[in-house]
């Protein structure tokens, strides 16, 4: 038998920037989502207070967002410059943010509406691809064990996990498996599953090689993150951006303070111009931005959400071709910042210069084939820059075709932009081989 080819990735490669929705009830009272009843508040920074199990559980019965609009969601996220969404249908705490016929424990029942298939609908409408979360751990299901207050199970410890009996673990496999097919069956087809919580259990008992049949049976074109472990197609590293670009697709998720949920107590925002510089630099690494919003109990965006996904877009009405649908640029040693390239019609290259240092007068570009350069510009003004170019004294001895060398670019204090400048550098196509 043939091993089923994978998915192309090359839509994904070309994405840049998507939304991460991390939501659940746990919002109407500002709690971290999952966590904060854990009891281990060494995981959390800032440090949150404890919250019984008791009260976690207890708090789904308020969920009723009645603000909840996921179309206007959808309108700031997509002039933001995102052009995937992925939604957390589940996260650690077994709340599920879908209409499960599985489980009480879900917004269906809680509240009547099918969150996921609203969100969904709507990031769809508006020409998103589709990204579903689902953690295999479920920390209210009585077989996993359900999470409890008792000192055997808090505080939450790295390496230290509760298991059930053999019995328990294969009733609770079967229906974390059976709420992973409702995901994979109930909302069209997805271009995205996003996996969590591998954490807990070993891969022989998890068994990702038949999570990952699973998928590929129920949405065969759909991506699979590196949580189905050793059966990922893209990679997640996690709040930090990689040292070194990871091999094959990649993203970075990134929250815009420190938790990943509503917590109005958490001030640590990253400013707009942090947030747009990791974009870049994710982009120019060859890798998307997966930026998280922790909606409110309400079912809106917090306000400082909304001031920097407003920022994004102020930018990207100018900017967002250095973005979509690129590639990794230059190497640091010929640019001193972010770059990204693509390709135009007959062989020629538009690179962008993001310049995310300052001051700056000048800047270089090294390693440059001078002679095809045939313009410089400010990228949304369109305002050519001047620009002086120098081949390689070797390459001019020895009458190279295609001679490389150092780019020089002057740039005026009044043209530069409040976030992030942008220079585009147009290079003619390399010349045809000579005849042999």
């Amino acid at each position: 038998m043939s091993t089923p080819s994978a998915p192309s990735t090359t839509w994904f490669d070309e994405l840049g920037l998507g939304l991460f929705l991390h939501w659940g009830h746990a919002s109407t009272r500002g709690w971290e989502l999952s966590w904060q009843m854990t009891g281990g508040v060494h995981l959390q920074e800032p440090p949150l207070e404890p919250v019984t199990c008791r009260e976690y559980f207890a708090n789904a019965g308020s969920f009723r967002p009645e603000r909840f609009d996921p179309a206007a969601w959808a309108e700031l996220a997509w002039r933001a410059g995102a052009r995937y969404v992925v939604f957390t249908a589940k996260h650690h705490d077994g709340f599920a943010m879908y209409d499960t016929k599985l489980s009480d424990y879900s917004v269906s029942k809680t509240w009547g509406r099918d969150v996921t298939a609203e969100v969904v609908d709507a990031f769809r409408a508006r020409g998103f691809r589709i990204g579903l979360y689902f953690s295999y751990v479920d920390w209210h299901h009585e077989d996993y064990p359900r999470l409890t207050d008792d000192a055997v199970a808090k505080p939450y410890r790295v390496g230290v996990y509760r298991k059930g009996t053999p019995e328990q673990w294969a009733g609770f496999r079967a229906f974390m498996l059976g709420q992973l097919d409702e995901l994979l069956t109930s909302y069209g087809d997805l271009d995205i599953v996003w996996l969590d919580g591998e954490f807990e259990y070993s891969a022989e008992e998890w068994g990702f090689g038949e999570i990952r049949e699973l998928i590929r049976a129920r949405q065969p074109g759909a991506l699979v993150n590196d949580r189905c472990v050793g059966h990922g197609d893209f990679t997640t590293p996690e709040q930090q951006l990689p040292i070194m670009a990871p091999d094959g697709p990649w993203e970075a998720c990134l929250t815009m303070n420190t938790t990943w949920g509503h917590v109005p107590s958490d001030d640590t925002w990253k400013t707009p111009r942090a947030v747009l510089h990791t974009l870049v630099e994710a982009a120019s690494m060859g890798g998307n931005l997966l930026l998280n919003v922790g909606p409110t109990g309400e079912g809106e965006f917090p306000p400082q959400a909304v001031e920097r996904l407003e920022a994004l877009a102020g930018w990207m009405e100018r900017h967002a071709e250095s973005i979509h649908g690129t590639e990794a640029g230059l190497e640091l040693w010929q640019f001193h910042g972010p770059s990204t390239r693509r390709a135009l019609a007959g062989g020629a290259t538009r690179l962008y210069l993001h310049l995310t240092m300052r001051p700056y007068e000048r800047i270089t570009v090294r390693g440059m084939p001078v002679n095809r350069v045939r313009g410089v510009t400010l990228l949304g003004s369109g305002d050519p820059l001047v620009w002086t170019a120098h081949a390689r004294l070797r390459d001019v001895h020895a009458a190279s075709p295609d001679p490389t060398g150092e780019l020089h670019i002057e740039i005026p204090s009044e043209l530069l932009d409040g976030l992030c400048t942008v220079v585009a550098v147009d290079l003619a196509p390399a010349p045809a081989p000579a005849p042999a």
